[in-house]
């Protein structure tokens, strides 16, 4: 079976698995719901390592990168779906990952091949890679938390959010992937001042200062839950403060250096 081929059943997969979970909706989500994503995340991962084999490396271009960040997010939901209600985030999730997959089969860009960096940077792009996946799962997770407090102050709610756990285990699930994704965010940092050389250079200044910036905000709400026992509205808000600027810093640069100035 050829490349191209476990691509599309990847992709009908993340989505057949989307249009399941919407057919669950009002319901507890059993784990059989999420075969057809498991068929996804392991097809879509051997169609990247065929891609990689076929380049000889694998490839940070900007659809090659999205492509890939939605894999891991894809797989790390699963993987916490496992003992935790973390279910119903493959509505927004799945769909992504279908559609940055189709982005990389149809469109393409400019290969940037993770053989042609020494193992000091290629810690430093894999770790910024699972550090956004983490903390992409803690956005999608804030938004949802978002939609539960505030139908739950109608009356009275609607099914969906009835069907979602209580309001503090939501919280708490959200601060668990926090705490995760700004461990491995601040191994990026490291790496990045430690083996990048001039890493405040014109073409990276911007993504270090918002790297920096959103490294911040996560750590400081972590430390405010701790000491002071933020929660809430302002947890929610601060979480997607603290994501867009890493999606800024991350995507805003690629887009912006392989997009629009063709580097």
């Amino acid at each position: 079976m050829n490349a191209t081929a476990l691509a599309i059943i990847s992709i009908c997969a993340y989505l057949g698995d989307t249009l399941l979970i919407v057919s669950h909706i009002h319901q507890h989500i059993q784990r059989s719901t999420l075969y057809l994503a498991w068929v996804a995340v392991l097809t879509h991962s051997v169609y990247t390592v065929l891609s990689w084999q076929q380049q000889h490396g694998f490839s940070f271009s900007f659809f090659s990168t999205g492509s890939l960040i939605a894999l891991i997010v894809a797989l790390l939901l699963l993987i916490a779906a496992l003992n935790k209600p973390v279910e119903k985030l493959g509505l927004a999730i799945f769909p992504i990952a279908a559609l940055m997959l189709t982005l990389e089969l149809n469109i393409d860009d400019k290969p940037h091949l993770l053989q042609n960096y020494n193992w000091q940077m290629s810690t430093h792009i894999l770790t910024s890679i699972i550090a956004f996946s983490l903390l992409n799962i803690a956005a999608l997770q804030a938004i949802l938390l978002a939609i539960q407090d505030q139908q739950l102050k109608s009356h009275p709610p609607k099914r969906f959010i009835q069907s979602l756990p209580p309001l503090q285990t939501m919280e708490t699930l959200l601060f668990q992937m926090l705490s995760v994704g700004v461990f491995f965010l601040s191994i990026s940092l490291i790496s990045g001042f430690i083996f990048v050389e001039n890493l405040f250079a014109q073409h990276l200044v911007h993504k270090t200062v918002l790297s920096i910036l959103a490294w911040i905000i996560f750590s400081s709400l972590l430390l405010g839950r701790s000491r002071y026992g933020w929660r809430g509205q302002l947890a929610i808000q601060w979480t997607l403060i603290g994501f867009v600027s890493l999606l800024l810093a991350y995507f805003g640069s690629k887009l912006v250096l392989e997009l629009i100035l063709h580097r």
